[in-house]
């Protein structure tokens, strides 16, 4: 028996804006086949979702572990590598911290993993504001800008730091 009828209920679910019984529906699926990667990776969505990343990277993992040659899995899990890094960094960027060398270096692993991270664009220019490298911070709050034009924070932000460069 597989679990068709369960994801059908997921999907139900989730249209109905319920995400946390279609994480159940998707559970249920997997009981029923857990050999399915596409299965894992639906569910992996839908954690993602909701911002439960542990459990999203975990089903991803599984779901490239039972299909390595699957590339859209595989691209999945590594945006939320990108997401987790970006998580990570934010923690080293409050004030008390100082650790902003290592949130720079997390943002741009996260950048490199997914390029198209307009937060972690956002955070890095954040994190060379911090060390009043305002250059840097202009630049990435610019690369934010390229990405999405229309982006609010991120043209703030690059007349922010766009004026700290001008008046120094």
């Amino acid at each position: 028996m597989n679990g068709e009828n369960q994801i059908q209920k997921a999907y139900e679910s989730i249209l109905g804006h319920d995400f946390e019984k279609a994480i159940e529906w998707f559970e249920k699926a997997i009981a029923q086949d857990p050999s399915n990667a596409d299965y894992h990776y639906k569910l992996s969505i839908t954690y993602a979702r909701g911002n439960k990343l542990a459990k999203a990277v975990e089903h991803a993992s599984i779901a490239v572990q039972l299909a390595g040659d699957n590339e859209t899995y595989a691209y999945h899990l590594q945006m939320l590598h990108a997401r987790e890094l970006v998580e990570e960094a934010r923690k080293h960027l409050n004030p008390e911290a100082a650790h902003s060398e290592r949130a720079i270096f997390l943002l741009k692993e996260a950048i490199t993993l997914d390029p198209l991270a307009i937060g972690a664009y956002l955070i890095l220019g954040e994190a060379f504001a911090l060390r009043g490298d305002y250059t840097r911070a202009y630049q990435a709050a610019m690369d934010a800008v390229r990405l999405e034009p229309h982006h609010e924070l991120a043209n703030q932000q690059a007349a922010l730091y766009k004026g700290k460069l001008t008046s120094k």
